[in-house]
Protein backbone atom coordinates (compact mmCIF):
# COMPACT_ATOMS: atom_id res chain seq x y z
CA UNK A 1 0.00 0.00 0.00
CA UNK A 2 1.06 3.26 -0.84
CA UNK A 3 1.18 6.14 1.52
CA UNK A 4 2.01 9.83 1.72
CA UNK A 5 5.17 10.18 3.87
CA UNK A 6 4.42 13.13 6.24
CA UNK A 7 6.21 16.40 5.25
CA UNK A 8 7.39 15.05 1.94
CA UNK A 9 4.56 16.70 -0.26
CA UNK A 10 5.70 20.09 0.92
CA UNK A 11 9.08 19.51 0.00
CA UNK A 12 8.30 17.84 -3.28
CA UNK A 13 10.62 15.12 -2.53
CA UNK A 14 9.82 11.43 -3.86
CA UNK A 15 11.24 8.14 -2.90
CA UNK A 16 10.37 5.91 -5.97
CA UNK A 17 12.47 2.87 -4.64
CA UNK A 18 11.69 -0.46 -2.40
CA UNK A 19 15.17 -0.68 -0.60
CA UNK A 20 16.67 -3.90 -1.83
CA UNK A 21 16.70 -5.61 1.51
CA UNK A 22 12.98 -4.95 1.65
CA UNK A 23 12.23 -6.60 -0.95
CA UNK A 24 14.78 -9.39 -0.13
CA UNK A 25 13.49 -10.00 2.88
CA UNK A 26 11.93 -13.43 3.69
CA UNK A 27 8.04 -13.87 4.06
CA UNK A 28 7.00 -13.63 8.10
CA UNK A 29 10.18 -12.23 9.00
CA UNK A 30 9.93 -8.59 10.85
CA UNK A 31 12.31 -6.19 9.18
CA UNK A 32 14.22 -3.68 11.17
CA UNK A 33 13.82 0.10 10.40
CA UNK A 34 16.62 -0.42 7.37
CA UNK A 35 14.68 -2.99 5.82
CA UNK A 36 11.15 -1.28 5.94
CA UNK A 37 9.72 -0.24 2.09
CA UNK A 38 10.12 3.38 1.67
CA UNK A 39 7.18 5.33 1.52
CA UNK A 40 6.09 7.16 -1.71
CA UNK A 41 3.95 10.06 -3.08
CA UNK A 42 1.43 8.83 -5.17
CA UNK A 43 1.74 10.19 -8.66
CA UNK A 44 -1.93 11.86 -8.57
CA UNK A 45 -0.91 13.94 -5.71
CA UNK A 46 2.51 15.30 -7.16
CA UNK A 47 2.71 18.46 -9.37
CA UNK A 48 3.79 18.12 -12.92
CA UNK A 49 7.09 19.92 -12.46
CA UNK A 50 7.66 20.42 -16.19
CA UNK A 51 9.40 23.33 -18.03
CA UNK A 52 7.49 25.71 -20.34
CA UNK A 53 9.50 24.84 -23.53
CA UNK A 54 8.00 21.18 -23.10
CA UNK A 55 4.55 21.56 -22.79
CA UNK A 56 2.08 20.66 -25.84
CA UNK A 57 2.12 22.90 -28.56
CA UNK A 58 0.42 23.89 -31.84
CA UNK A 59 3.80 24.54 -34.25
CA UNK A 60 4.47 25.14 -37.34
CA UNK A 61 6.68 22.51 -39.25
CA UNK A 62 8.19 22.72 -42.66
CA UNK A 63 9.26 19.36 -43.11
CA UNK A 64 8.71 16.83 -46.37
CA UNK A 65 7.57 13.88 -44.16
CA UNK A 66 3.76 13.14 -45.01
CA UNK A 67 0.75 13.96 -42.59
CA UNK A 68 0.34 11.41 -40.02
CA UNK A 69 4.00 11.00 -39.64
CA UNK A 70 5.49 11.07 -36.22
CA UNK A 71 9.07 12.36 -35.98
CA UNK A 72 10.76 12.38 -32.56
CA UNK A 73 14.05 14.44 -32.33
CA UNK A 74 16.02 13.40 -29.17
CA UNK A 75 18.54 15.84 -29.46
CA UNK A 76 16.43 18.71 -28.69
CA UNK A 77 13.55 16.40 -26.60
CA UNK A 78 10.66 17.12 -29.06
CA UNK A 79 8.10 14.50 -30.75
CA UNK A 80 6.13 15.89 -33.68
CA UNK A 81 2.68 14.37 -35.19
CA UNK A 82 2.57 15.76 -38.58
CA UNK A 83 -0.78 17.39 -39.57
CA UNK A 84 0.09 18.68 -42.82
CA UNK A 85 0.55 22.37 -44.51
CA UNK A 86 3.09 22.99 -42.86
CA UNK A 87 1.85 22.14 -38.95
CA UNK A 88 2.30 20.00 -36.19
CA UNK A 89 1.62 19.07 -32.81
CA UNK A 90 4.97 19.45 -30.99
CA UNK A 91 5.33 17.42 -27.33
CA UNK A 92 8.07 17.09 -25.10
CA UNK A 93 9.69 13.92 -24.45
CA UNK A 94 11.85 12.27 -22.11
CA UNK A 95 14.75 9.98 -23.65
CA UNK A 96 17.92 7.33 -23.55
CA UNK A 97 20.27 8.17 -21.09
CA UNK A 98 23.98 8.18 -22.26
CA UNK A 99 24.71 4.89 -24.07
CA UNK A 100 20.57 4.10 -24.43
CA UNK A 101 20.08 6.49 -27.47
CA UNK A 102 19.44 5.45 -30.80
CA UNK A 103 17.92 6.17 -34.34
CA UNK A 104 16.17 4.62 -37.44
CA UNK A 105 12.95 4.27 -38.79
CA UNK A 106 10.09 1.96 -37.27
CA UNK A 107 6.25 2.08 -37.04
CA UNK A 108 3.89 1.38 -34.31
CA UNK A 109 3.44 -2.32 -34.18
CA UNK A 110 0.45 -2.21 -31.25
CA UNK A 111 -0.63 0.15 -28.71
CA UNK A 112 -2.51 -0.32 -25.06
CA UNK A 113 -4.23 1.46 -22.42
CA UNK A 114 -2.34 1.22 -19.02
CA UNK A 115 0.10 -1.40 -20.31
CA UNK A 116 1.30 -3.71 -18.15
CA UNK A 117 5.01 -3.69 -17.81
CA UNK A 118 7.35 -6.86 -18.41
CA UNK A 119 10.92 -5.58 -18.19
CA UNK A 120 13.82 -7.27 -20.35
CA UNK A 121 15.75 -9.38 -18.45
CA UNK A 122 19.04 -7.22 -19.04
CA UNK A 123 17.41 -4.12 -17.30
CA UNK A 124 16.78 -6.57 -14.41
CA UNK A 125 19.88 -7.57 -14.30
CA UNK A 126 21.51 -4.37 -14.62
CA UNK A 127 19.36 -2.10 -12.09
CA UNK A 128 19.81 -5.15 -9.34
CA UNK A 129 23.74 -4.64 -10.20
CA UNK A 130 23.16 -1.24 -8.73
CA UNK A 131 20.99 -2.36 -5.86
CA UNK A 132 17.38 -2.25 -7.38
CA UNK A 133 15.16 -4.68 -7.85
CA UNK A 134 12.66 -4.76 -10.02
CA UNK A 135 9.27 -7.05 -10.59
CA UNK A 136 9.20 -9.59 -13.55
CA UNK A 137 5.82 -8.12 -14.17
CA UNK A 138 3.90 -5.06 -12.69
CA UNK A 139 0.04 -4.65 -13.59
CA UNK A 140 -0.88 -1.51 -15.42
CA UNK A 141 -2.09 1.14 -13.37
CA UNK A 142 -1.30 4.64 -12.25
CA UNK A 143 2.21 3.78 -10.67
CA UNK A 144 3.07 1.72 -13.45
CA UNK A 145 5.99 2.95 -14.97
CA UNK A 146 4.46 2.85 -18.52
CA UNK A 147 1.55 4.98 -17.64
CA UNK A 148 -1.42 5.38 -18.89
CA UNK A 149 -0.86 4.41 -22.23
CA UNK A 150 1.99 2.91 -25.04
CA UNK A 151 2.65 2.41 -28.65
CA UNK A 152 4.99 -0.05 -29.26
CA UNK A 153 7.79 0.60 -31.95
CA UNK A 154 8.13 -2.54 -34.48
CA UNK A 155 11.18 -2.67 -37.48
CA UNK A 156 10.57 -5.42 -40.09
CA UNK A 157 7.37 -6.66 -38.77
CA UNK A 158 9.22 -7.49 -35.36
CA UNK A 159 8.87 -5.59 -32.08
CA UNK A 160 11.94 -3.58 -31.17
CA UNK A 161 11.24 -3.50 -27.59
CA UNK A 162 11.15 0.18 -27.71
CA UNK A 163 7.90 2.13 -27.23
CA UNK A 164 6.83 5.83 -26.53
CA UNK A 165 4.98 5.72 -23.65
CA UNK A 166 3.65 7.87 -20.84
CA UNK A 167 5.25 7.98 -17.05
CA UNK A 168 4.41 8.15 -13.87
CA UNK A 169 7.61 10.52 -13.21
CA UNK A 170 6.35 13.75 -15.38
CA UNK A 171 9.80 16.00 -13.89
CA UNK A 172 11.61 13.65 -16.05
CA UNK A 173 10.35 15.16 -19.59
CA UNK A 174 12.92 16.99 -21.31
CA UNK A 175 15.73 14.87 -19.66
CA UNK A 176 17.69 11.75 -20.43
CA UNK A 177 16.14 8.83 -17.80
CA UNK A 178 15.04 6.08 -19.86
CA UNK A 179 16.37 2.66 -21.10
CA UNK A 180 15.79 4.21 -24.74
CA UNK A 181 11.98 4.41 -25.04
CA UNK A 182 10.02 7.92 -25.32
CA UNK A 183 8.43 8.69 -22.29
CA UNK A 184 5.77 11.50 -22.55
CA UNK A 185 3.41 13.20 -20.06
CA UNK A 186 0.39 10.72 -19.74
CA UNK A 187 -2.01 13.82 -21.26
CA UNK A 188 0.29 14.08 -23.38
CA UNK A 189 0.66 10.30 -24.58
CA UNK A 190 -2.88 9.85 -24.46
CA UNK A 191 -3.21 12.87 -26.94
CA UNK A 192 -0.97 11.19 -29.44
CA UNK A 193 -2.76 7.51 -28.55
CA UNK A 194 -6.20 8.66 -30.24
CA UNK A 195 -4.30 10.43 -33.45
CA UNK A 196 -1.69 7.67 -34.46
CA UNK A 197 -3.06 4.51 -35.59
CA UNK A 198 -1.09 1.16 -35.71
CA UNK A 199 0.76 1.59 -38.83
CA UNK A 200 2.35 4.84 -38.42
CA UNK A 201 5.23 5.98 -39.70
CA UNK A 202 7.85 7.15 -36.69
CA UNK A 203 11.08 8.75 -37.39
CA UNK A 204 13.72 8.90 -34.64
CA UNK A 205 16.42 10.98 -34.87
CA UNK A 206 19.39 10.43 -32.78
CA UNK A 207 22.58 8.83 -32.53
CA UNK A 208 23.81 6.50 -35.36
CA UNK A 209 21.59 8.92 -37.98
CA UNK A 210 19.77 4.89 -38.89
CA UNK A 211 16.98 7.58 -39.61
CA UNK A 212 18.44 8.81 -42.88
CA UNK A 213 17.97 12.39 -44.53
CA UNK A 214 15.06 13.95 -42.55
CA UNK A 215 13.92 17.46 -43.71
CA UNK A 216 12.27 19.62 -40.94
CA UNK A 217 12.25 22.99 -39.40
CA UNK A 218 10.35 24.07 -36.46
CA UNK A 219 9.49 27.44 -36.87
CA UNK A 220 7.67 27.82 -33.71
CA UNK A 221 4.97 28.29 -32.10
CA UNK A 222 1.34 28.70 -34.58
CA UNK A 223 -0.22 32.02 -33.01
CA UNK A 224 -3.33 31.65 -35.03
CA UNK A 225 -4.06 27.89 -34.28
CA UNK A 226 -3.11 28.52 -30.29
CA UNK A 227 -5.50 31.68 -30.22
CA UNK A 228 -8.44 30.14 -32.42
CA UNK A 229 -7.90 26.68 -32.58
CA UNK A 230 -7.94 24.56 -36.44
Amino acid sequence: MIKLMPGLAAAGLVLSLMSTSALAAPAGSAPDNAQRPAQVVRVAQMPKYVKPEFKRKKVRLVTTEAAGTVIIDTNNKYLYLIEGNNRATRYGIGVGRDGFGWSGVVKIGRKAEWPAWTPPAEMRRREAAKGHIIPAYQEGGEDNPLGARAMYLYQGGRDTIFRIHGTNQPWTIGLNMSSGCIRMMNEDVTHLYDRAPVGTKVIVIGPGNKQGKVAFEDRGIDVLRTLFGG
